[in-house]
């Protein structure tokens, strides 16, 4: 049945003239307004303040970071010297090539460079964006399975699917869906669910738990994953790239998580404004003069010629 559903899907979602839009696009666009979506909701709910300028500027930061990390990452990655060889082609995003670790890296690093041009703390961001980032995980696996690629190891399973092409005609695990279910739907309603709490958790509780469970689902569903053809296993035909790659994940989860904990600071928005703080901390002189005023003695009136010149 899961057969038939791949069998009867086109990689273009639809196409205008010579210019065709792909599901993989989409799932690009989707996955950054939901997130910004669940970011702006979260926040408020938190009480936490970020107008529309600030979750503009963070959410520009982020694409741009995502995408370039991703490709970068796959080039330094995955790359297995190819790049080095043929570095007009870096840049060639049209013939694919993303890496998820690389553009974590990407939007952490970008997050910094948000987080100073807005004024929130660095760790409320990363939280507030590591809700939402399951979605985009989400629909980019989804996006995955359409495209046929990044395709599991073969099986004999009813659930197996034939991909065609390179990956041949045998069944295989459809592991981009094992990936869309774990890395996104778990992730973000365990994420979701611990951010109703009020207060908040303390800053850096959502980053580390995030980095824990990405890391630990990506290393399990490697092992019924198809490795990058160009690479292969790394040791003892079972480890590959993915897996080395998140294990640092895991244990920078844990370190951040237990720092959280251990130093329970708030979760804290935009700086309020100096007026905002004047204005709640002092009275407004007019206001402190009027009852000075009406009190006044007033002199009495002289009718001289000099008040009607």
């Amino acid at each position: 049945m899961l057969n038939d559903l791949y069998q009867s899907l086109d990689p273009v979602a639809f196409a205008i003239g010579p210019f065709a839009v792909r599901w993989y696009g989409l799932a690009y666009l989707a996955g950054f307004v939901c997130a910004g979506f669940v970011l702006w909701r979260v926040a408020k709910r938190w009480r936490v303040r970020i107008d529309t300028d600030s979750l503009l500027t963070i959410m520009f930061c982020v694409i741009v970071g995502v995408i370039l990390g991703g490709r970068l990452g796959y080039v330094l990655f995955y790359g297995d010297g190819y790049y080095l060889a043929h570095p007009t082609e870096i840049l060639a995003f049209n013939k694919g090539g993303m890496s998820f670790h690389g553009g974590l890296i990407g939007a952490l690093l970008s997050g910094i460079v948000a987080a100073k041009m807005t004024g929130i703390p660095y760790l409320t961001l990363a939280d507030l964006g590591c809700i939402g980032a399951p979605i985009g995980l989400f629909f980019g696996r989804c996006a995955n399975f359409i495209n046929g690629e990044l395709w599991g190891a073969p099986t004999d399973a009813a659930w197996g699917v034939v991909f065609g092409g390179s990956a041949g005609m045998m069944p295989r695990h459809p592991s981009q869906l094992y990936e869309a279910l774990l890395e996104g739907v778990i992730i973000f309603i365990v994420l979701f669910a611990l951010s109703r709490k009020l207060p908040p958790r303390p800053r850096g509780t959502f980053l580390g738990l995030f980095l824990v469970m990405y890391g630990a689902f990506r290393f399990l569903i490697e092992f019924v994953r198809e490795p990058d053809a160009q690479l292969g296993y790394l040791w003892g035909g079972w480890l590959t790239m993915g897996q080395v790659l998140s294990v640092p994940l895991i244990v920078a989860g844990v370190i951040i998580f237990a720092y959280a904990i251990t130093k329970q600071l708030p979760q804290v928005g935009l700086p309020e404004p100096a007026y905002a703080a004047v204005g709640a901390g002092t009275q407004d002189p007019q206001d402190s003069q009027a009852p000075q005023d009406s009190q006044a003695p007033q002199e009495p009136h002289d009718p001289s010629p000099k008040d009607e010149a």
